[in-house]
């Protein structure tokens, strides 16, 4: 048992950062109204006030936050009037990440984050601001069983297994900058210029503002364009340069429980990813990837908060040629299978069902269009067109395959999404029929897997009822007759 121990005296500074960032928004409408008032001296005040209170709360927070490292738990003692006292158990302990922002680095300190096994965290902890060397020895004893190896008792043994060539996979700068150019992140920078932009008004003295507009609209269109597309490549560059600040660097290692994530330039992370609690392994293709043969890869977790990104899913590789996934899977998640000869499609009458669920609606827009507005009824019927073509997208994309105890489901929303599942993962299976199913031998399957929340269901509509049924059987053990 080791004896408690306070956090670096850096953690202050981060929790004064943390407290300023949580209280200047709720201030921030007062303080505009204030200004607009010419009540600077009541805001200088104000904010004085408030500093020297969350720095003081900083101090007495750090002062009064001990942890305590124990053979098989850890111990966390907190708080300035009503004191907590946690115990975490290295046995709910399900990943334990390190994570250095620019200040840490600078300091040689990390962040420890210790998340458990379920879904409440408030019992998680984080402990903001060790040294390196007391992050890595926290991970070490928490992460394992084994009691962590002391120097002088390090024998040739232990050098040996720790020699051990675990597989391994880095993103290339090259394919870091492919991944920037082809993300979201470019469409996230627009609308927040976008945003901006349109508050410009509010915000600069009107005479300037007038003058800049004046100087734009006397300009030439040409002009205007060329003004447009240096704005556009801008944008487009710092979507680039966020992706390569997130994930430079990025590695990832199979180990034998879990596998290990490292990344960032700024701010770099170290995350583990328990091999248990992945429910399913995802290929996610946006349509601006898939014509380049590019894909991303991500690993639905059962709850937590490792990686989480945008669309919920813990990202295990930002890019890779579709070409190369199979041998990837194979290589850090061998329980995984992934191919698509023999992949089961959709019979062709289920084709009206894809076109008239995202035909419909912009096809009674354009009837009252056309009846009150004639003249512009060509706009809802080119995007009726479009959903029908879309539709017929998702129709062609959409299958399953069967592997032994694995389930591989390929759907399309806006991205086509091809999801790996362990026959033991799957929580429920549904077969959904209405009376035109009936009647055309047709039927939605629709399975469950626990990811972060409540849950993921992977849904496959207008299938043949024989394939449904064959998958109910392959997932209730059940034997055809």
């Amino acid at each position: 048992m080791s004896e408690p121990k306070r956090l670096h005296p850096a953690a202050m500074i981060f929790n004064t950062i943390q407290a300023i960032r949580q209280t200047i928004f709720g201030f921030l409408p007062l303080v505009i109204l204030a200004v607009g008032n010419d009540m600077w001296i009541y805001v200088i005040i104000g904010a004085s006030v408030l500093a020297a209170l969350i720095i003081i709360f900083s101090i007495l927070s750090w002062f009064r936050y001990t942890y305590q490292l124990q053979e098989d738990q850890i111990r966390i003692h907190q708080g300035i009037l009503i004191r907590k006292k946690r115990t975490i158990s290295k046995h709910r302990i399900q990943s334990i990440d390190l994570s250095q922002n620019l200040i840490h680095r600078i300091l040689g300190l990390t962040k420890v984050q210790i998340e458990t096994a379920g879904s409440d965290h408030r019992i998680d902890a984080a402990l903001s601001a060790v040294t390196m060397a007391e992050g890595k020895k926290l991970h070490d004893q928490l992460k394992y069983k084994k009691q962590v190896v002391q120097e002088e008792e390090v024998t040739e043994t232990t050098v040996e297994a720790e020699a051990v060539d675990y597989p391994q996979k880095k993103i290339t700068p090259k394919a870091l900058v492919i991944a920037g150019s082809t993300s979201g992140s470019f469409g996230i920078i627009l609308g927040l210029f976008g945003l901006g932009f349109s508050e410009l008004e509010s915000v600069i003295p009107d005479r300037f503002y007038n003058n800049v507009s004046e100087w734009m609209f006397s300009q030439a269109m040409q002009v205007l364009i060329i003004f447009a597309i240096i704005i556009f490549i801008i944008l487009w560059a710092l979507g680039i340069l966020t992706t390569l600040i997130q994930y430079w660097n990025f590695t990832i290692t199979r180990y034998d429980k879990e596998l290990f994530i490292t990344r960032g330039l700024i701010e770099k992370k170290q995350s583990t990813i328990p091999l248990k609690r992945i429910q399913a392994v995802g290929i996610k293709e946006t349509l601006i990837r898939q014509p380049l043969g590019f894909a991303t890869l991500y690993v639905e977790i059962a709850s937590g908060e490792i990686g989480q990104n945008q669309d919920m899913h813990t990202l295990i590789f930002p890019l890779i040629r579709k070409s190369q996934v199979a041998a990837f899977i194979q290589e850090l998640l061998p329980e995984y299978h992934y191919q698509t000869e023999g992949m089961i499609s959709l019979p062709k009458k289920s084709i009206p069902y894809y076109l008239f669920r995202l035909g419909i609606l912009p096809f009674i827009a354009t009837i009252v269009i056309a009846i009150l507005f004639f003249e512009f009824a060509w706009i809802p019927l080119m995007v009726t067109g479009l959903a029908c073509l879309y539709g017929y997208f998702q129709f062609q994309t959409t299958g399953y395959l069967l592997q032994d105890q694995q389930l591989m489901i390929q759907s399309r929303g806006i991205s086509k999404d091809t999801a790996l599942v362990h026959h033991k993962r799957l929580q429920s299976l549904k077969k959904k029929q209405h009376i035109l199913h009936r009647k055309q031998e047709l039927a939605t399957l629709d399975t469950a897997i626990l990811n972060k929340f409540v849950g993921r269901h992977l849904v496959v509509r207008e299938l043949k009822v024989e394939d449904v049924d064959k998958i109910a059987d392959w997932y209730s053990y059940r034997i055809n007759s």
